[in-house]
């Protein structure tokens, strides 16, 4: 496979699918889990068209469910890779839906996924090095830079903080916590 340079833009995919009764959770809207799961197939053909190769996901950053997904409404999934590493892309996808019938449309949820690159024996590979081509572009390759780098501070910070010291026992208590060891 070429590690040629390659185009951020050749990345970007989009997949709409309508949503059915079956798709719905205990009260009736699109279920969270059902989403998650096309989050994840958008992420896949994502990373895979940018690097010409087979990808996992490796993490997933947070996702927010910012509106409910209704029955009948026509779910977007737009995808880019905003992040190429060694082996590893950040994949941003955007999901909104819309009504059919008011042509209303909703921000339903983001995020971001990891994903790596492997080869047919399950080794992780090289992909291409991003061209950038907007100051969109630009942006989004920088946020990601700078999560990732939080997302290590903060794995850091977990990996030396000691809850069993002195201080963090008694910080507790400014949580309504009762402590009995």
């Amino acid at each position: 496979m070429s590690t040629e340079p390659k185009k951020i833009s050749s990345s970007r995919i989009s997949i709409s699918e309508l949503m059915l009764p079956s798709h719905s959770n205990f009260s009736g809207k699109i279920h969270g889990g059902y989403i998650l799961s096309l989050m994840d197939q958008i992420a896949f053909a994502c990373a895979s068209k940018y690097s010409g190769r087979y990808c996992v996901t490796a993490s997933v950053d947070t996702v927010d469910f910012l509106n409910p997904i209704e029955v009948g409404e026509l779910v977007t999934l737009k995808a880019c890779v905003n992040y190429v590493g060694r082996s590893s892309m950040v994949v941003g996808i955007r999901v909104v839906s819309q009504n059919i019938q008011t042509g209303k449309i909703k921000h339903s949820n983001s995020s971001y996924f990891t994903m790596v690159a492997k080869d047919d024996q399950g080794n992780t590979v090289s992909v291409p090095k991003p061209i950038l081509n907007t100051l969109d572009e630009v942006r989004r390759f920088y946020d990601s830079i700078r999560r990732i780098q939080s997302k290590k501070e903060h794995q850091d910070h977990i990996s030396r903080f000691d809850y069993t010291s002195p201080e963090a026992l008694d910080k507790l208590s400014d949580y309504g916590v009762t402590l009995v060891l």
